[in-house]
């Protein structure tokens, strides 16, 4: 199968990153060609695609922003509706791709999470609706997992996560400017503890201290309901 990416964003350079150490190769396609081929120099695994090239592709995936994949999957069926698009544009539902060009054949595949921390971590969340082409599951594989469920839910996790973060930082903010600290201690408490915190929480590995406070805020939880 010839797969291609069109996008080298912060989603695409997250993902060529691991699947280069798979050694998957993958042909890269941008407008300029120039930003295509410094890209794909990246990479072992990888190399620029031209427009003739793009059109004979089996498989596509399109890391690009949502208001320009439509567009550019119309350019591509008229000449091949045999390549199979997957939509990764988390603000684009595939139904509406679908319903806008019904000879298109597009799976959904959404990334539920931060870019950057899938480039450095790996062991990504991936949500489809679909049943997607065994090429496909086997290059996400080195990638992260893939969950049947809602595309939607993607947005909304998304969305509440973000909330909460946001909210965690603005009140680190404000209450140490409240008590006077020197900013290097906001800045760190934004970038070093609070992170960390949360992802020792989230893995089970809290220290004594920390967990001394999780039982403090359980507490009060219950008192309150």
């Amino acid at each position: 199968m010839k797969i291609g990416l069109a996008g080298i964003g912060k989603l695409g350079t997250a993902m060529m990153t691991h699947w280069h150490k798979s050694n998957f190769s993958i042909g890269i396609f941008h407008p300029d060609r120039s930003k295509a081929k410094h890209f794909a120099e990246k990479f072992p695994n990888a190399h620029p695609l031209t427009d003739k090239e793009m059109r004979q592709l089996d498989i596509i995936l399109l890391a690009l922003p949502a208001g320009k994949v439509i567009s550019f999957i119309d350019s591509l069926i008229k000449e091949n509706s045999s390549i199979a698009f997957i939509n990764m544009a988390t603000a684009l539902p595939t139904k509406v791709i679908k319903d806008r060009l019904p000879s298109c054949k597009v799976f959904g595949l959404k990334y539920m999470g931060h870019s950057r921390d899938l480039m450095e971590n790996g062991k990504g969340l991936f949500i489809t609706e679909d049943q997607l082409p065994a090429p496909i599951q086997d290059l996400f594989r080195p990638v992260g997992e893939i969950i049947i469920d809602r595309e939607e839910t993607v947005l909304e996790v998304n969305k509440q996560a973000t909330y909460f973060a946001v909210k965690t930082a603005v009140e680190i903010e404000t209450e140490f400017a409240g008590k006077g600290y020197h900013p290097a201690y906001v800045k760190r408490g934004l970038t070093s503890l609070a992170p960390e915190v949360i992802r020792s929480y989230s893995e089970g590995t809290l220290g004594h201290f920390a967990n001394e406070i999780v039982k403090e805020i359980q507490e009060s939880k219950k008192a309150a309901d």
